[in-house]
């Protein structure tokens, strides 16, 4: 597949900006699992410098998103479904307490928010998709109250979109999540705490079961069993239900 990078303006945040100019393209799939990312072809294509592209690496380096590579340049790391349950165990302990402490508040959340997703979902544009997926769950942080859960969460945010764009350029995003979406929502503005928990639980587990085994087809991939473990931290590990 044809990687497609956008030219960006040079700015003080350069090194940010080319970060998450590589991260949309891993994320999205255009640069695939395995691609070879030289320096000097990025700097060209983005029409930057070599040092800001370096420095940007050594980040997506870090965070698990490349990976050393023979010779020069680096790959863009593998997908790994159990690496993927593991980061899904954490956020749905990160979404049940926020589901809660937003419930206890009766915060409701933006109507819209469900109506934008349906539409992404019947687009099937993968980048649409994610996105309404990600502004509904970061609604339900903000309405917490908490600011930690959302930091905690961004954390591991980008390993589940990229696996759930991985899995939706061979699938869709059943519109169906959005009912689950509209159920959690009604329950929070309700303020019913335990069934916003126990829905956003649910929520996260069929995400989790449902992701890892189109992910693990897509990849000739055994699906992962109920007991995980950790995978070797030597090697970056990556990592969204096509929700």
């Amino acid at each position: 597949m044809t990687s497609h990078l956008i030219k960006i303006e040079s700015t003080p945040d350069l090194v940010d900006q080319v970060y998450r100019s590589l991260l949309d393209a891993i994320s999205e799939g255009s640069l695939a699992p395995g691609s070879r990312v030289m320096q000097e072809d990025i700097a060209e294509r983005l029409a930057v410098s070599r040092q800001p592209v370096l420095q940007a690496l050594r980040l997506l380096k870090k965070d698990g998103f490349v990976m050393d590579a023979p010779g020069r340049g680096v790959l863009v790391a593998p997908l790994d479904v159990a690496w993927l349950v593991q980061i899904y165990q954490v956020r749905g302990a990160l979404d049940a307490l926020a589901a809660r402490l937003a419930a206890r508040a009766r915060c409701p959340l933006d109507p819209r928010l469900i109506s934008q997703g349906r539409a992404a979902a019947r687009s099937n544009k993968v980048k649409a998709m994610m996105a309404a997926d990600a502004q509904f769950h970061a609604a339900i942080y903000t309405a917490s109250g908490n600011p930690l859960i959302a930091q905690s969460a961004q954390l591991h945010w980008h390993h589940i979109r990229r696996a759930m764009g991985a899995v939706l350029q061979v699938s869709t995003m059943r519109e169906s999540i959005w009912d689950e979406h509209e159920a959690i929502a009604r329950a929070i503005g309700s303020g019913d705490e335990d069934a916003a928990e126990t829905l956003i639980r649910q929520h996260d587990e069929d995400a989790s079961r449902n992701l890892a085994s189109l992910l693990s087809s897509a990849l000739n991939q055994p699906a992962p069993s109920a007991n995980i473990t950790s995978p070797p931290r030597s090697t970056p590990q990556t990592h969204g239900d096509t929700r």
